[in-house]
């Protein structure tokens, strides 16, 4: 897909879910220190999942200094719920250790620097940046982002990875950290893994996937006009 297509994508995509007074983030947080934890704690459950168990977690462990001392098994008994929560626990009270340790106790504001945390890859250091501190690096891949990038013909690509980087090659560094946010929105509500809704998605006219969409991922269609 074109730079001029893809700007147009973006165009409704903002025009559909771009409400001022919505906020552009899924889950609930207050400091940059609540999402990065929630961010690693999102991984392979749903955000609803993991807003449920926020107020419980830092109602205990409000500081990283907190989290650093923890007791891992009284941290699994809060997380238990989001699945893989020894990992999890593991990942959080370690990133926690490294941040009072390495960083003064405070969320670093560099990629470099917040890849070398536990449990953190591109995905959640882009979502920190973003959300935390307007930062934009790159683009936050998750499955729904990968899905509707396969479909809208932005990438080709099924790695994290190449599909960030061809995001970021049609889309201005302004646009990055809002595209996330509009494609989950997309995929949450039209564009669905299993039944997409392309007989009224809006974007029937610019999608190369709309004539042709099999369940779950597209078939190769033809191209728009």
């Amino acid at each position: 897909m074109d730079r001029e297509r893809a700007g147009r994508v973006y165009s409704v995509l903002e025009d559909l879910y771009g409400d001022p007074g919505s906020p552009r983030t899924f889950l609930r947080f207050e400091n940059p220190f609540q999402i990065l934890i929630l961010t690693i704690l999102s991984a392979r459950t749903t955000d609803r999942s993991v807003n449920a168990i926020r107020d419980r977690l830092f109602s205990r462990y409000p500081e990283p200094k907190d989290l650093a001392n923890a007791d891992p098994r009284d941290v699994e008994d809060i997380i238990h719920p989001l699945g893989f929560y020894r990992e999890k626990a593991q990942n959080i009270i370690k990133t926690s250790r490294a941040l009072i340790e390495r960083f003064g106790g405070r969320v670093p504001d560099r990629m470099d620097d917040l890849l070398t945390l536990p449990g953190v890859g591109r995905k959640t250091a882009n979502i920190v940046l973003d959300h935390a501190f307007g930062i934009h690096d790159g683009v936050a891949v998750d499955t729904h982002v990968a899905r509707l990038s396969r479909r809208l013909g932005f990438s080709s690509g099924k790695d994290p990875a190449r599909i960030e980087r061809d995001l970021m090659a049609l889309f201005p560094q302004s646009a990055w950290g809002n595209l996330n946010y509009l494609l989950i929105r997309h995929g949450r509500t039209t564009c669905t893994a299993r039944k997409p809704s392309c007989t009224t998605c809006p974007l029937g006219s610019l999608c190369p996937s709309a004539d042709n969409l099999s369940e779950g991922e597209p078939v190769r269609r033809k191209k728009p006009p």
